[in-house]
């Protein structure tokens, strides 16, 4: 069985460039690391994260 591959919701572009990011919660105590995949085609931006941690501040 083969692994689906990503699509643009939009445009159906199946060529992304791919960047990390980093949001800060509303308060500062939490900080969510995201995988952003952003399409070649209509740059749309489609954001990916693991998780989140009280004890992550880097």
């Amino acid at each position: 069985m083969t692994a689906p591959q990503l699509a643009c919701p939009l445009c159906r572009g199946t060529e992304f460039q791919q960047e990390e990011a980093r949001q800060d919660s509303r308060w500062g105590f939490t900080s969510h690391r995201m995988t952003l995949m952003i399409c070649a085609r209509c740059r749309y931006v489609l954001h990916f994260y693991d998780k989140h941690s009280i004890f992550d501040f880097d």
